[in-house]
């Protein structure tokens, strides 16, 4: 089967055209056979970029979207596909999914960018065998994506991770950059916090640099949150900033500290190692989970 997929991003949307076939136990891992990257710009201009690459193409059955949000994913809302209320300029009440339903006339399946990424992990990558574990991506913004009894958690609408307030390290006086809440999760911890509080974007930051503990303090907070609260097997680290090499490392060293010993299945450091960890699957786990969607 020939399927299209986006990850829609607010730095960049990547379009792929991909291949898969049914194998009996389950769908291939899909093969990515074209892709492009279109820079996040006004959405009738990003959007139309996104359409010229499926147009001019051959013809794909289904397309998946995996949209960074907030996102309406209720079928039965008048706004289902629509992007609502992010804090990206220009972007709300954006109906994507309506756009490429009238435009491509195919099959449109849609969820949160996370949501994807937690699908292909659980097919072909570091959930596999898991029912239960969470992706969060560390980037432009912060999410998290939720799979409980294997299935993706949905409710009144989908998680929204990167909003948890987590409390502030004694040293840090920054007031974050969430126009919502400021010193949230993702107002503390995302590229634009660190660019911000460092005066220099991450990507050009030292290893030894001390905004990775300060952004392992930050991500072990809600690690520990979701070990207590969901029980979650599982927590992967995916995005830019959450695939650096040093901070699964450093988060799992503060978040032992902040259990505290509480938790007995999470005391010794393998544990701790095979609790947090990066997406198998890398930077593909955000596109292959776009795939992913359409074979639901």
């Amino acid at each position: 089967m020939r399927i299209g997929a986006i990850e829609a991003g607010g730095t960049k949307f990547i379009c792929a055209i991909a291949e898969t076939e049914f194998q009996g136990d389950g769908w291939s891992k899909p093969l990515i056979k074209e892709s492009i990257s279109i820079p996040t710009a006004k959405p009738e201009v990003t959007l139309q970029a996104c359409l010229g690459f499926f147009s001019s193409a051959e013809p794909i059955e289904r397309l998946g979207i995996a949209s960074f949000g907030p996102v309406e994913l209720d079928p039965l809302s008048p706004q289902y596909g629509f992007i609502t209320t992010t804090p990206k300029p220009g972007w709300k009440q954006t109906d994507i999914v309506g756009f490429f339903k009238k435009t491509l006339q195919i099959p449109v399946f849609f969820d949160t960018d996370v949501n994807g990424a937690v699908l292909s992990e659980h097919r072909w990558g570091n959930g596999r065998g898991l029912s239960d574990f969470v992706y969060i991506t560390i980037g432009t913004g912060i999410g998290g994506g939720i799979m409980a009894n294997g299935r993706l958690i949905h409710g009144a609408m989908h998680p929204e991770l990167g909003h948890f307030l987590p409390q502030k390290h004694a040293q840090d006086n920054f007031a974050g950059v969430c126009p919502f809440h400021g010193a949230c999760l993702e107002g503390l911890a995302s590229g634009p916090a660190i660019a911000a509080r460092w005066g220099i974007p991450g990507e050009k930051l030292a290893d030894n640099h001390p905004a990775w503990e300060l952004e392992a303090y930050y991500l072990a907070q809600v690690s520990a949150m979701l070990a207590m609260t969901l029980s979650t097997r599982r927590i992967l680290l995916g995005g830019s900033v959450g695939m650096r090499p040093e901070i699964v490392g450093k988060t799992r060293k503060i978040l032992s500290t902040v259990l505290a010993g509480y938790l007995s299945w999470l005391e010794s450091p393998e544990a701790v190692e095979s609790f947090l960890m990066n997406p198998l699957l890398g930077s593909q786990a955000g596109i292959l989970g776009a795939a992913a969607l359409t074979l639901d």
